[in-house]
């Protein structure tokens, strides 16, 4: 695996009619590699993972396990599209794991943000390595590698090929399956569309892997995160209704851990504010702020405010990065 490379006259795919052509390709090389054999997958329900997943499935149907765990982090309705898309459209052989309360107990009261990277990843691989023991009979390992991990690993940027840190007794049983790892991400998206997936899974924006944990700084508690979940919603609604999903490259709402005094039907309240972050970028070296139409941000002020407990202030974040980076933690 570590000799992959990009063939040169590898020709981007930018149409339906080579994407056609990689996934024939691929698939017809997922059964050369696996023959009878059953594949693991670990699902978030992100842009590679469920075109892994898709390919897979058209490849060896119910010979693909897949594993979604749910976190408590994830936004409002994943798990539930995560469900109906591969589960009841695709019908593909998904483990569901709802282990929302494990992680949030495991980050009650945590406030530094590399601990609460390191719990959330490292409970991730503890829940599916617990899922993968259950199993028996598997001897392939999938993995969403693309080819800018590919590039980054050889950099030195981030580590590469590790059966996504899983235990060794895990790790030692299976042999890699990558069917997208000479991908870009465009090209990633190309081939999802021409598999079938729906389009708020293919051109869903960048999610960071701890989830809605980065965007409820300090310690996370459940009624901040569920305000976190419930204005985000609201967000990608709006944006949506606007016409501007797929036209901003990232967008999403934080609550951050202090609060400030307002009035609600007459009466002092005491509760959270309400940041949204929206911006564009190339290479996400350099970001610039999306300037959003008055009417939009005045929608977005009233439903949150009205929609959302705990909410009594909404703040547009201006800043680029540099100095700020794209996530708050």
């Amino acid at each position: 695996m570590d000799n992959i490379r990009r063939p040169e006259t590898m020709e981007r795919i930018t149409t339906p009619e080579l994407a056609k052509v990689f996934i024939d390709e691929q698939v017809a090389a997922i059964r050369q590699q696996v023959g009878d054999g059953k594949v693991l997958l670990a699902l978030s329900g992100g842009v590679d993972s469920s075109v892994v997943a898709a390919l897979l499935i058209k490849a060896i149907g119910q010979n693909l396990v897949c594993v979604h765990v749910n976190h408590g982090l994830l936004r409002k309705g994943e798990p539930e599209q995560v469900i109906e898309v591969f589960r009841n459209q695709m019908d593909a052989n998904l483990i569901y794991v709802d282990a929302a309360d494990r992680f949030l107990d495991l980050l009650a009261g945590v406030t530094d943000p590399e601990q609460k990277r390191h719990i959330i990843g490292e409970e991730f691989i503890n829940v599916f390595a617990e899922e993968a023991r259950k199993l028996e009979g598997i001897s392939f390992l999938a993995q969403g590698t693309i080819w800018p991990d590919i590039l980054e690993s050889e950099a030195g940027i981030k580590a590469h090929h590790n059966a996504g840190g899983l235990p060794a007794d895990i790790a030692e049983r299976f042999e890699l399956v990558e069917p997208v790892r000479v991908l870009f991400k465009d090209e990633v998206r190309m081939v999802g569309r021409e598999l079938g997936l729906p389009a708020g899974m293919v051109d869903r924006q960048p999610f960071p892997g701890p989830g809605l944990g980065v965007r409820c700084p300090g310690a996370i508690t459940r009624d901040r995160l569920e305000a976190v979940r419930e204005s985000d919603a609201i967000l990608r609604e709006e944006f949506a209704k606007a016409g501007l999903e797929g036209k901003v490259w990232q967008y999403f709402t934080v609550v951050p851990d202090f609060k400030s005094t307002g009035i609600k039907d007459g009466k002092r309240t005491f509760d959270w504010p309400c940041i949204i972050r929206a911006i564009n970028t190339t290479d996400v070296m350099e970001v610039t702020v999306e300037h959003l139409p008055q009417e939009l941000l005045d929608r977005l002020v009233n439903r949150i405010l009205t929609e959302v407990p705990g909410i009594n202030r909404v703040l547009y974040d201006y800043t680029p990065k540099p100095p700020a980076t794209v996530e708050y933690e």
